[in-house]
């Protein structure tokens, strides 16, 4: 079942930016969620279905109910966000030629409170816009942490620069996908 955010989308003035808000169904489903933000494009898939009043961290409240507009029962969803650390020169670039090793941490809004483990992690690059994809290697490093290497091509090769796609799992089975079409440049 495909789910658009069609809902209603507010400065919410918390962190973490934009307030997201949608009814499910009360019989739980597997959904997929899009965004696409500076031609970064995620793609979360999940299970989830209504929630029930209570469901909701006491000490962090939904924004409705902070606010007195909110009638129904809410939660925040089980998807996966990606941090990255790229490791990279003070111009943002990496050396051309050489291997070059980022670190990403799948993580969660603060909210849920027993969050579940970002249990594998995939990663593909591309050095021709997106044309064609090549596996990197991924290896666990910590805590929902991963270490992704990746061979740099030479720099006329990867004239847009390097390209990065990451694909986690949880602990629940929840994915997401994120497509950098420009990770980084290379020098």
């Amino acid at each position: 079942m495909v789910l658009a955010a069609a809902g209603m989308l507010a400065l919410s003035g918390c962190k973490g930016g934009d307030l997201v808000s949608y009814d499910l169904p009360a019989k739980s489903a597997r959904y997929t969620f899009e965004a696409k933000t500076n031609d970064v494009r995620t793609v979360w898939e999940y299970t989830s279905a209504k929630p029930a009043k209570g469901d909701a961290p006491e000490l962090s409240p939904c924004m409705g109910d902070v606010v007195g507009s909110n009638k129904e029962a809410c939660r925040p969803e089980p998807l996966i966000f990606l941090r990255y650390d790229f490791d990279l020169a003070l111009d943002n670039t990496a050396e051309a030629g050489e291997t070059h090793e980022i670190t990403v941490v799948g993580y969660y809004q603060e909210r849920i409170t027993t969050a579940p483990k970002v249990s594998s992690l995939k990663a593909e690059t591309t050095f021709d816009g997106g044309r064609t994809w090549r596996p990197a290697t991924t290896r666990a490093t910590g805590k929902s942490t991963f270490t992704t290497t990746i061979k740099n091509p030479r720099r006329d090769q990867a004239a847009k620069g390097v390209g990065l796609r990451i694909s986690a799992t949880d602990s629940e089975g929840n994915t997401v996908r994120q497509t950098l079409p420009t990770a980084y440049t290379l020098r």
